[in-house]
């Protein structure tokens, strides 16, 4: 190896020396042969699309590039030319598919997963060099493959750096048998986890969590064999809660992110577009519009959507709204929106079942983001400079919300059960008030500061070169 990579370093210090890689040993790089790299994303939108993104990165940076997926959400070949698809045979398509049942599909894809996986590398072995494996936190049997194997494993954070900080936090007070509080201490701060409050960890902290539940979380954080991690995210947002991971893995990490900025541009939506509410963009005013989209997994009660229904239309705003099939549990897509509110809105609303979201949030007929807060959507917003209304559902959506709102400042939150006036008034905040003024001021500047990160010279420029040096002197595990 590299003797610059045998010191554990963490990428983005101020120190020139993580940060100087010249031009000329890039070209070299280039001009090699590089190594096979083998990606095995988990397939939900949220997970697979930032590792679809870094597949295309490192393929235009001269690597072979082979995505090894579950058959369930498999990508389409004609999307990805550049790639070779290897499927794996999972297993799972008698299981329900919803968030609650998750973790019992999460067990059945690592052990259905894993025997061909493990065919597969050897195959594969026999054959040609391969450089390493980079999985999803949750896919633990290619971690496990790749350390038998003696391949270097590397993980891909598809949350952001502060979600896995926060989990380390609660298992730190589950183990001390600090929890659960009572309800009036969920508004108390983490200790060691600013900015958190106990209601925004993961795990309910009020509540004995079972023992699957913590299981899952601890298999999600020990990750002491890998060789290094990658982060979709950028250092001047979250500085801190990777220098504290860091420390607590003690290998390299790399923040690469956004990785939707880095990566040429790819399809990567598990779900058919309607481009059409980009025409219906271009008749509305500047940054008149606030764009509502909770994301791809989480559901709500039939309850809620009328509220936010109401809400929408007594703030007298325009909006995209996307209202995908799953969203309301036990209803069908928008049959139970009232019939008056469908006509009270015709001329200043647009529902969509899914949006293109990079495309919308780059228009500039859009003002503001009301969001479930999943970290893909957190960053696509941030690029634009779009302030958020914090909705969140579950899991780091909870640690995104609190980070937008408290130390970036440019998040609203908006509490569960908030009903109709609390959506009505968070979106006359954001399009129309002086605090939505300031908030588009400072995503503004967030806007600029990520840019700055990607360019030449930038945070994750400089990162993703030390990546691609970093694999392509990889050695086999001893």
């Amino acid at each position: 190896m590299n003797p610059r990579f045998q010191e554990h370093f963490y990428t983005h210090k101020t120190d020139q020396k993580f940060h100087r890689i010249q031009e000329t040993q890039m070209g070299s790089l280039q001009e090699q042969r590089l190594k096979k790299v083998v990606l095995v994303p988990f397939p939900f939108q949220g997970h697979i699309t930032p590792m679809l993104q870094l597949g295309s990165l490192l393929h235009s940076k001269g690597f072979s590039v082979v995505i090894s997926h579950t058959q369930f959400n498999a990508p389409d070949i004609a999307d990805h030319p550049d790639f070779v698809l290897l499927p794996l045979p999972d297993d799972v398509g008698g299981l329900d598919m919803s968030f609650d049942n998750m973790l019992n599909v999460i067990s059945a894809m690592n052990t259905n997963c894993e025997a061909p996986f493990r065919d597969h590398m050897v195959q594969m072995l026999q054959k040609e060099e391969v450089g390493c494996v980079i999985h999803d936190s949750i896919m633990k049997f290619a971690d496990e493959v790749a350390n038998d194997l003696r391949i270097p494993s590397i993980v891909l954070g598809t949350s952001n750096a502060s979600y896995s900080d926060s989990l380390c936090a609660m298992l730190e007070l589950l183990d001390k048998k600090l929890l659960p509080l009572p309800e009036s201490q969920l508004q108390e701060s983490v200790p060691n986890a600013h900015p958190l409050r106990y209601k925004d960890l993961a795990l309910s902290a009020s509540s004995e969590i079972p023992d699957i539940v913590i299981d899952f979380t601890r298999s999600y954080i020990d990750k002491k064999a890998a060789s290094a991690f990658i982060w979709n995210t950028v250092d001047m947002l979250e500085h801190q809660s990777l220098q504290k991971l860091q420390h607590h893995y003690n290998v390299p990490f790399f923040t690469v992110g956004p990785l939707h900025k880095m990566a040429p541009p790819s399809r990567t939506s598990l779900i058919k577009e309607e481009t059409a509410c980009l025409a219906w963009l271009d008749n509305q005013a500047p940054r008149s519009v606030i764009y509502v989209s909770l994301g791809s997994l989480a559901t709500i009660e039939e309850e809620e959507l009328i509220d936010m229904a109401w809400g929408l239309a007594n703030s007298d705003q325009p909006f995209l709204w996307v209202i995908r099939p799953s969203l309301v549990n036990g209803s069908e897509w928008i049959k139970c929106l009232p019939e008056d509110f469908v006509e009270k809105t015709r001329e200043r609303g647009c529902i969509v079942q899914w949006a293109p979201q990079k495309e919308v949030l780059s228009h500039p007929g859009i003002g503001g983001f009301l969001t479930h807060c999943g970290w893909n959507s957190t960053l696509e917003s941030i690029c634009e400079g779009v302030p958020m209304i914090c909705r969140p559902c579950f899991a780091d959506q909870l640690v995104d919300s609190r980070y937008l709102t408290h130390v970036w400042r440019v998040g609203l939150e908006l509490e569960k059960n908030s009903g109709r006036l609390g959506i009505e008034n968070a979106v006359r905040t954001i399009l129309t008030s002086k605090e939505g003024e300031e908030m588009k001021v400072r995503a503004s500047g967030m806007k600029q500061e990520m840019e700055r990160c990607v360019l030449k010279g930038g945070s994750s420029y400089n990162s993703l070169c030390e990546l691609v040096e970093y694999i392509s002197t990889l050695p086999r595990k001893i």
